[in-house]
């Protein structure tokens, strides 16, 4: 079938050495029949992903892109043992094949997986799929449902259990994870920002100001988007697969949900945010952001007095991830040019935030002049 995700041509200068990959896995008791076919997946801008196809098996091999110099930025070893741990309580995450610590090998840690054949909703679903409205509103609840079900998975006695940063230092429900967050990824704007971006020193103050209490511990993805979900070929509104989990931990379910929001892009957003879309959020049927958190609130049972600040931190850790991209391109640490813009999104996303926090202090402002008016009121009647 023509819509399953499928890898490519191997990019110029990441090369795999299938020959010492191939050896290595029949160290580890892998059967393989036949010559391996090795393509490369595309998408992405981190770890770099091949496809190894033998006769008798379909396998995905993840390893750092070359010179990567701290392990913490692309850890191998964390992103498979988190898959590995969560897979018997979340069935979406692929089969792990085997972990490489053996530098000898391609020079790095890199795992292996099974396959996962489907396919992965990008910023146009394929042609081949002419979904209506129905369809549409079932695959984004679909979507939805998958995040839900993961923040529901028990990590207690687990190996996810040390996901947390401060295991053995303070409760384990890791209070504070909010504050965290926003404390570091102000930081991180701070080291990437140019000359051409604003300073967003307003959203950091209104974020600190307006820190909640953690709403409770789960499992979270941290990178929840369309395009790191695997369809069904043969009913494309199920979700069969859930990939790229090195940025998964111990956190705030809102923080994810607010995170996963500042990729959804509506039709009526401007049209630079239109212009960034990378997922099908535009098609008719697909929940506004606004019905995503009332249809996860409601499923949950969840509720909170201020979605406001997880929507801004979602737009701001964005904003970040893009600026610590162009920064980059503008320090000519790549030539991409696909880059060359991205100081462009990162003024979009800041003027999204200041109208959310505009929205919020009117709103606030309301409800605080008609409790006054209720309160007249009542004195005036007693």
């Amino acid at each position: 079938m023509s819509v399953i995700d499928i890898g490519g041509t191997v990019r110029s200068g990441e090369e795999l050495d299938i020959a010492a990959v191939e050896q290595w896995l029949k160290s580890q008791g892998m059967d393989l029949q036949g010559n391996a076919r090795v393509t490369q997946y595309s998408g992405g801008a981190s770890n770099w992903t091949y496809r190894i196809e033998y006769d008798n098996q379909d396998l995905i091999l993840r390893r750092p892109p070359a010179g990567t110099k701290a392990k913490s930025a692309h850890d191998m070893v964390r992103e498979y043992t988190v898959q590995k741990a969560l897979k018997p309580a979340y069935p979406l995450v692929p089969d792990m094949v085997a972990l490489c610590t053996d530098e000898a090998v391609l020079g790095c840690d890199f795992y292996v997986m099974q396959r996962v054949e489907g396919i992965i909703p990008r910023a146009n679903l394929p042609r081949e799929i002419n979904f209506g409205k129905t369809e549409v509103r079932q695959l984004c609840i679909n979507v939805l449902d998958a995040l839900i079900d993961l923040h529901q998975v028990d990590y207690h006695g687990t190996e996810l259990a040390s996901l947390s940063k401060n295991t053995g230092k303070t409760d384990p429900n890791q209070p504070g994870y909010c504050q965290r967050q926003v404390e570091g990824w102000d930081k991180r704007y701070e080291k990437a920002r140019t000359l051409n971006v604003p300073s967003f020193k307003l959203v950091r103050r209104w974020l600190k100001s307006n820190l909640p209490a953690d709403s409770k511990t789960c499992v979270i993805h941290n990178d929840w988007r369309f395009d790191n979900v695997i369809l069904d070929p043969q009913e494309p509104t199920r979700v069969i697969g859930v990939l790229d989990w090195e940025m998964a931990t111990l956190g705030d379910p809102l923080m994810d949900l607010g995170s996963a929001l500042a990729y959804w892009v509506q039709p009526d957003d401007n049209m630079i945010l239109r212009a960034m879309r990378r997922q099908p959020t535009h098609l008719p049927g697909m929940f506004s952001r606004k019905e995503v958190v009332q249809y996860y609130l409601d499923k949950t049972g969840m509720h909170t007095s201020n979605w406001t600040f997880y929507e801004v931190f979602g737009m701001f850790r964005l904003a970040v991830i893009a600026q610590q991209i162009y920064y980059r391109y503008y320090h000519k640490q790549t030539r991409n040019p696909a880059f060359k813009n991205f100081w462009l999104i990162v003024h979009a996303l800041h003027v999204r935030c200041l109208k959310l926090m505009a929205q919020h202090t009117a709103s606030s402002v309301l409800s605080h002049s008609s409790l006054l008016s209720k309160l007249n009121s009542q004195r005036k009647g007693q």
